[in-house]
């Protein structure tokens, strides 16, 4: 699963949401929905602008975690 690191980024930055509104551009509604939850999806684009607002490459506001529920068993069977 990909985690959006937006909110620990920003505050990290001592940015507040109200600034990363301005200098992203972005509807302050998409903003509160990222910074709300770290697992909504968001377009390049937006993910893009959130970057360059907070002054950061786009990969360090993502990170792959594992999933909560465990994956499926396999298929194929050892006898």
């Amino acid at each position: 699963m990909i985690r959006l690191r937006v909110k620990e980024v920003a505050q990290q930055k001592g940015m507040s949401q109200r600034q990363l509104v301005l200098r992203s551009g972005l509807d302050i509604r998409i903003v509160q929905r990222v910074l709300r939850n770290s697992n909504t999806n968001v377009t390049l684009a937006t993910l893009d602008k959130l970057a360059k607002a907070l002054g950061v490459d786009a990969v360090e506001l993502i990170e792959s975690v594992p999933d909560d529920k465990p994956d499926a068993p396999s298929s194929s069977s050892t006898e």
